[in-house]
């Protein structure tokens, strides 16, 4: 299925708690949608197809729909701002992805929340399981944390010569202390030695791969996070490797 046929169905999802209530009357419900990344194009491609497939469930914006877009520009400080917002509005139900999702949940136990590209939503305790999540919580895994085992297996295979890895994770986000503790149990079985990279915004992510690739035979294993998306866009990473990745 195509990425815009899925998010235009999300809206679907979305709608699950107040389609029942839609004949009561033209009372304007409102959704607060919270984007973790910072990518514009994308983000305004998602949100398109999002609205699109609300209208097609006969909800329109200025008529009996209010949707308000945030985005936490690939900072974990700014969605965990962004979610005591949100939750202060009272929405009728809030749409959230990534790292958004523990920030939210957290925030509210009352407030229908969709989420999507979660990691690991039943690993990071956010529902109780995929059949029968519990709470107020309902939506889409990206991937399990015993995937991220297989990332340095796959950079093991790449390069054989590497013995030690970074692994770039967000130190404030459960789904980086998840996939680190995954990576390091099959790390000595794979002959790799692998340290955490803790960073909590972009601009520290250069400086301490840097630091990481004064020693050879290294590599680097990147976990799933905001952080991570912003930094594989940014215009200095996007446009050409940094002299610290060409030296891993």
């Amino acid at each position: 299925m195509r990425r815009r046929e899925f998010i235009s169905g999300l809206g679907g999802a979305v709608a699950w708690p107040f389609v029942a209530r839609a004949q009561q009357g033209e009372r304007t419900r409102r959704i607060v949608v919270l984007a973790s990344g910072t990518v514009e194009g994308d983000r305004q491609e998602r949100n398109t197809a999002f609205v699109q497939g609300l209208q097609n469930l006969g909800w329109t914006v200025g008529r009996n729909v209010q949707i308000d877009f945030r985005t936490g520009s690939g900072s974990f400080d700014a969605i965990l701002r962004h979610a005591a917002e949100i939750v202060a509005l009272a929405p009728d139900v809030i749409v959230t992805s990534g790292d958004g999702v523990e920030p939210v949940l957290q925030a509210t136990k009352t407030i229908p929340v969709v989420f999507v590209n979660a990691v690991d939503p039943v690993g990071g305790g956010l529902v109780k399981s995929l059949s029968k999540p519990g709470g107020n919580a309902t939506g889409f895994m990206s991937f399990e944390y015993d995937l991220s085992g297989k990332w340095l297996e796959l950079l093991k295979q790449i390069v054989p010569s590497v013995t030690r890895a970074a692994v770039l994770r967000d130190p404030g986000v459960t789904a980086g202390i998840g996939q680190f503790a995954v990576i390091q149990s099959v790390a000595r079985s794979v002959g790799v030695e692998v340290s955490p990279i803790n960073v909590r915004d972009i601009s520290g992510v250069e400086s301490a791969v840097a630091d990481f690739a004064h020693s050879p035979n290294g590599g680097l294993v990147v976990t799933a996070s905001a952080l991570a998306a912003a930094q594989t866009q940014a215009d200095h990473f996007a446009s050409s490797p940094t002299q610290a990745t060409r030296d891993l």
